[in-house]
């Protein structure tokens, strides 16, 4: 009875969301799709027409199914401009958001297998098809397109309508170069519309070019004050969890990763490890990344194969689909005795509290669900008996009732090389 009665909730909150957009015809509505980098490409987008445009974007924390109605709710008189996260798990998923509303600009992020099991989107060809949706239902000469991204560019090659791209293609329309990082955050050069403009963040990762790009292609097809959008991107921050630069256990160095994970991103992470000038051992600490269906072993692995061409000194997994990012960081050249591999996040502390030290930066990523939090809730000498590898819930384990009761497992680890 609980279920139909939230379902029954849900489809009329719908209903009267719809309406609800129907009153405000002049809203702009700003549309982002992807498999990586949505929730920080709005963030951006919306740091960037702060000052300028009254902007409401989805929250960070909601399922897209919940999360439109809810964010077209929150339109008043004041609004001008919705900027909303687009996310879909399931063949179909698109449409349905679409018939509540579709966006006027769309951004296509990239493409990574991630929601490939067969009962979800089940293969990279679905993946492409669901997300291009998106684009599709944007105006012609209002869709922006990620041009660093190959499966993007295959997306863009089959499109009938005007594109812009951006990213470092050499041919995006907006482009960035010169791109520095350290543990300040990012700079880089900026050329659009026969300008360039010098932008520094303290967001942590070269691969944020992307976001600040796309930020600056929708400012333009905006007409706003440029002088004001770079002032705004200037100040860009990272998200807590995401490429945040933190204070670790023993006053080490963390790269705090830990809220999502999928190829894209985790190869992105581990580049920004190894790219920041640091002097002492850095160390790459990866949880599994969920939800990749019949590519599990393949990205795994091909995470792994990276590993020793960066300047990375340690690396500890966890999670049984993990043994092949040691098989494919052992198998290229990755030292055998500097590869760990453990099954939960307690055998992962034992192991890599050893190799921790004052001089040590670390990166932690792991997908939502694996709850690598709990690394750190460990470190710091709280109780965490927990050795579930994934679990369902969405909140944080420090607000999980079960943190502190579960069985007590022997907790040594093992290297398996």
């Amino acid at each position: 009875m609980t279920r139909i009665l939230k379902a029954i909730f849900h489809q009329t909150r719908r209903t009267i969301a719809r309406l609800w957009l129907k009153l405000h015809p002049n809203v702009v509505i700003i549309g982002v799709t992807g498999s990586y980098g949505k929730t920080s490409t709005v963030q951006a987008i919306a740091k960037a027409l702060g000052g300028q445009l009254k902007t409401i974007t989805t929250d960070i924390n909601l399922d897209t199914i919940y999360n439109l109605p809810i964010t077209l709710l929150k339109i008043n008189h004041q609004t001008q401009v919705l900027i909303l996260e687009y996310g879909i798990d399931h063949q179909g998923e698109m449409d349905k958001h679409l018939q509540l509303v579709k966006p006027d600009i769309a951004i296509l992020t990239g493409i990574t297998p991630v929601h490939s099991e067969a009962d979800l989107l089940g293969s990279l060809e679905n993946i492409m098809r669901e997300k291009s949706k998106l684009i599709g239902a944007a105006g012609n000469g209002k869709i922006f397109i990620n041009g660093d991204d190959p499966y993007n560019k295959k997306i863009a090659a089959k499109l009938t309508k005007k594109f812009f791209t951006y990213g470092t293609d050499k041919k995006a329309n907006f482009r960035a170069d010169n791109i520095q990082l350290n543990k300040q955050g990012l700079s880089l050069t900026a050329h659009f519309n026969h300008q360039k403009r010098e932008i520094t963040t303290k967001l942590l990762g070269k691969h944020f070019n992307q976001e600040i790009m796309a930020a600056i292609a929708i400012a333009s097809l905006l007409k706003i004050n440029l002088d004001q959008v770079i002032q705004n991107l200037n100040e860009l921050t990272p998200l807590k969890g995401r490429m945040s630069l933190e204070k670790g256990p023993k006053n080490s160095l963390l790269i705090n990763d830990s809220l999502r994970a999928s190829p894209q991103s985790t190869i992105a992470g581990l580049k920004t490890l190894s790219d920041i000038p640091h002097q002492g051992q850095k160390i790459a600490v990866l949880g599994e990344m969920g939800e990749l269906g019949q590519y599990q072993d393949q990205e795994h692995y091909r995470i792994g194969k990276i590993i020793p061409k960066l300047n990375i000194d340690y690396l500890v997994t966890i999670g049984p689909a993990t043994k092949m990012i040691i098989r494919g960081a052992v198998e290229n050249g990755f030292p055998q005795n500097n590869a760990f591999e453990t099954k939960n996040v307690h055998q992962a502390v034992t192991c890599f509290n050893k190799l921790l030290d004052s001089k040590t930066l670390w990166y932690l990523k792991g997908s939502l669900l694996k709850h690598l939090e709990r690394i750190l809730m460990i470190l710091r000498g709280e109780k965490v008996a927990c050795r579930r590898v994934s679990c369902h819930n969405y909140y944080h384990c420090s607000q999980c009732p079960l943190l502190t009761k579960h069985k007590t497992q022997n907790t040594k680890f093992k290297n398996k090389i």
